[in-house]
């Protein structure tokens, strides 16, 4: 139960600096983005999306099987670019339009990878 409380606050926080990452990488000279939160604006949007990640997109992966089995794969990226839009419409302050949240989505999928594969290499 202590690992698994350490590793949810280790991808809280590392998907905070993603979302910051991505509003750094996407958010530069677009009037896509609006932000007008701090460090704890970023550190409330990444728990969002930490909860929102791991209660709602296991349903929704398994509503979309069929278009993710179709694309090869695909359009996971598209459900991974909904589950930011969703947390940043959940958390204030920080605005993107959807095809800005695919692209963090991407960034965000990375980070996430990266966490569960350091986690499953602790565990072995």
């Amino acid at each position: 139960m202590k690992k698994n409380a350490s590793i949810f606050i280790i991808r809280w926080v590392l998907n905070s600096l993603g979302l910051w990452v991505a509003v750094q990488l996407f958010g530069t000279g677009s009037n896509n983005f609006e932000v007008t939160v701090g460090v704890f604006g970023f550190l409330f949007a990444g728990l969002v999306f930490s909860i929102i990640n791991a209660i709602i997109k296991p349903f929704l992966v398994i509503l979309s099987l069929p278009a993710i089995l179709v694309s090869l794969g695909l359009f996971m990226i598209v459900v991974n670019g909904f589950m930011v839009y969703i947390s940043l419409l959940m958390a204030p302050g920080i605005t993107m339009t959807f095809g800005n949240s695919i692209l963090a989505g991407i960034v965000l999928s990375l980070v996430n990878y990266i966490v569960s594969a350091t986690s499953a290499l602790k565990s072995d």
